[in-house]
């Protein structure tokens, strides 16, 4: 009875420490006037949701490794879905990130595999596969909403392309090599900073796992190559879907 106490008394100091922050956050959110509201608080608490049963799936999975497949599609749809919705303004904005989520995963991920970059082991290959496709999500969404935005701002300079004959794609290139370099520029940055300025998450879990240094080094040079490359994909494949109309913004 004394030990379960204790873990209802650890875990509701838990709770209230996130509540704490969290409210501290909304609270700076509303005094400078961002807009978001409860939005972080929401966020949080469908995070946590997901979480507990993500947790469940995940024992299951490791159980039965078949299931891996199933998992890996649950993640790609929901991804997809996520991106989608911030598109909704983007011409075939959510036809974009379908492709472009689908298209920066797959090919990050699928050579990974290919090339055996990472033991086979399901706990390896769902923990890239969730890192990789959550960066393509990323991608997906910040390339093309800055393509949305600079088609708004450059509207004129896109019509002189069109009335000079130039085709949608064309006329909309240079918008999409800004909107795909903004998107990725972070992550690079973080990339370059690595192990100097940030530890990432897969280089601390895998030595907390049990690996040696240089495994846990190795694990995560694969996973920051497999992210680079999911996220230029993904931007570029939104990019060029959305760039295909005369006028990318819709009144979706």
């Amino acid at each position: 009875m004394d030990d379960l106490a204790d873990d209802l008394v650890a875990h509701l100091g838990f709770a209230a420490g996130l509540v704490v922050m969290t409210g501290v956050t909304v609270a700076l959110g509303l005094r400078a006037g961002l807009g978001l509201g409860w939005l972080p608080a929401r966020a949080l608490l469908r995070a946590a949701v997901q979480l507990s049963v993500v947790a469940l799936l995940l024992r299951a999975v490791l159980d039965v490794p078949g299931l891996v497949v199933g998992f890996v599609a649950l993640m790609l749809t929901t991804a997809t879905w996520t991106s989608g919705s911030r598109l909704r303004g983007l011409w075939r904005g959510r036809l974009a990130a379908l492709l472009g989520v689908l298209a920066g995963a797959t090919t990050s991920l699928g050579l990974i595999l290919v090339l055996r970059l990472v033991d086979l082991d399901v706990r390896y290959v769902v923990a890239t596969a969730g890192i990789v496709i959550g960066s393509a999500m990323s991608a997906a969404t910040l390339g093309g909403r800055r393509f949305a935005e600079s088609a708004r701002l450059r509207r004129d300079e896109v019509e002189g392309w069109l009335a000079l004959g130039a085709t949608p794609a064309v006329a909309h290139r240079e918008l999409g090599r800004v909107a795909v370099r903004e998107a990725v520029l972070p992550n690079l940055d973080q990339t370059r900073s690595t192990g100097l300025v940030t530890l990432p998450g897969a280089f601390v879990g895998a030595i907390f796992g049990g690996a040696s240094p240089a495994e846990a080094a190795q694990f995560q040079l694969v996973v920051l190559a497999g992210v680079v490359l999911a996220m230029v994909t993904s931007g570029i494949v939104v990019t060029t879907v959305a760039g295909r109309s005369p006028y990318v913004v819709t009144d979706e």
